[in-house]
């Protein structure tokens, strides 16, 4: 699988994974402490070929995919869940234990955001809450696997309904995760 955008990751073994899984030039921002250095080359790497930030499901990788989007318009973003995430001796997470298909499939299933599409008005808090994402003791569960359903990544209520516009998910694909989360409920 070649990838022809950069792949924005986090440090040198997430670069070991990601070429033993695809055929792709990375960047590295070595921590969530971005430096200028490193936005300027992810901004000329966005100018010249694109860019997919695929950084761990975890704070500090969303603290930095929050900095790149703010920062480079524009980017792709490619998600994998946590359980995906988890070193083989339970001690570590991150795109660096992920198998090699994990990677490929979450790379093939980007999302580019854009901040001028306006989805707030389809998927409400209302139906945030309606849907047990907010306000309700599985919330968290809920979130989570809503996340992974729609490869979207893991969030808290609120950024969640922001997530959801910046991916322009529909209402009818909100529908259908939904649905389909409800269903896994009913099959525990």
């Amino acid at each position: 699988m070649n990838i022809q955008e950069i792949i924005v990751v986090e440090g040198k073994d997430d670069t070991t994974a990601i070429k033993r899984a695809v055929n792709a030039d990375t960047i590295e921002t070595n921590g969530s402490a971005i430096s200028e250095e490193t936005i300027r080359r992810i901004h000329h790497a966005q100018t010249k070929r694109g860019v997919i930030v695929f950084t761990d499901p975890d704070y500090p990788g969303r603290r930095i995919r929050a900095i790149i989007e703010e920062r480079v318009p524009g980017v792709k973003h490619a998600f994998l869940a946590k359980e995906k995430t988890i070193a083989k001796n339970g001690k570590g997470l991150g795109i660096e234990h992920a198998r090699d298909e994990d990677i490929r499939e979450a790379l093939s299933q980007v999302y580019t955001s854009n901040p001028d599409f306006k989805t707030e008005n389809i998927i409400t808090m209302e139906d945030l809450l309606i849907a047990r994402l907010i306000g309700h003791p599985q919330s968290k569960q809920r979130r989570n696997r809503l996340g992974e359903i729609l490869n979207i990544g893991m969030t808290n209520g609120k950024q969640l309904h922001k997530r959801l516009a910046m991916f322009q998910i529909t209402a009818e694909q909100f529908g259908e995760a939904v649905a389909q989360l409800d269903q896994e409920d009913q099959n525990e």
